[in-house]
């Protein structure tokens, strides 16, 4: 394929997802025929060599797309490889047979339900910021949420960089003098979102498990362990994410309806004073 945007084509190759290759490709980790290139560069698939740390990145004969699902657990980076020597997420998915790279990230201090795939398409599907497939965590956080904190999580609050979040879906599982354990739902994947959010009303999260992303559930699956996605979970998610793709879209229409229709119109006459007789 001629004219193939690099981070587009790294994604089709199975090294990472789209924006991960964009971050490569700053750090001048990538070269395209031995020379660095920059976000937006384009490649021949069928011609060009592209290499990763000056390993080259070649397409397998034949694809076999793979997913699959791990329950991370606490003191884990959730990267490709760490410099500094630290464990990372792919020390517990080294038996797959084929090299995959995580779609999206949990913190080091969190835990729960990751995916892993070679399928770029798949993974931007996902982590795409418009497409918005929920996730699901379990928060438990100190002192004690007050109803007016909950409040405010759930209808959006201003994170330390001035963005304010999607409102959220907030329950309360366990309410306790010292704690209170939460079960949010986002659609967004902001870095440390549901860190944050909580920082922002106060409250520090002592604990972070996510248990769901879309319609799949981390379930009875261990800490530690992974396990393929069936068929059915893999169109599940495909699904969620093109139902949230077609909201976005609809929602864009609207929006650009309206601003249109209101320009046609143009600015309001001022209203005329009745003359009292």
């Amino acid at each position: 394929m001629k004219d193939t945007r690099i981070q587009k084509a790294l994604s089709e190759l199975g090294v990472c997802s789209r924006r991960a290759a964009e971050e490569l490709i700053r750090q001048g980790r990538v070269k395209l025929n031995g020379h660095p290139v920059q976000v937006g560069d384009k490649m021949d698939m069928e011609r060009d060599l592209i290499s990763v740390d000056g390993k080259t990145i070649r397409p397998p004969k034949k694809k076999e797309y793979i997913y699959e699902m791990l329950h991370k657990p606490r003191g884990y980076l959730t990267t490709m490889s760490d410099e500094r020597g630290r464990k990372t997420v792919m020390e517990l998915v080294s038996d797959i047979p084929g090299r995959v790279f995580p779609v999206g990230r949990l913190d080091r201090d969190s835990e729960g339900l990751l995916l892993f795939t070679n399928d770029g398409s798949f993974a931007n599907l996902l982590t795409h910021p418009s497409h918005g497939v929920s996730k699901l965590y379990r928060v438990t956080v100190r002192p004690r949420a007050s109803e007016e904190q909950i409040a405010q999580l759930a209808a959006g609050v201003v994170l330390d960089d001035g963005e304010k979040t999607q409102p959220a879906g907030v329950r309360v599982l366990v309410d306790e003098p010292e704690r209170t354990v939460l079960e949010m739902s986002i659609h967004e994947g902001k870095n440390r979102q549901i860190r944050r959010m909580c920082e922002a009303v106060g409250l520090t999260v002592i604990r972070l498990k996510r248990n769901a992303e879309g319609p799949v559930k981390l379930g009875m699956l261990q800490p530690g362990q992974h396990r393929p996605l069936t068929k059915q979970e893999v169109n599940a998610l495909r699904a969620s994410a093109a139902k949230a793709v077609r909201r976005e879209q609809t929602e864009t229409a609207q929006r650009r309806a309206e601003q249109a229709r209101s320009a046609k119109r143009g600015p309001l006459a001022p209203r005329r004073r009745r003359t009292e007789r």
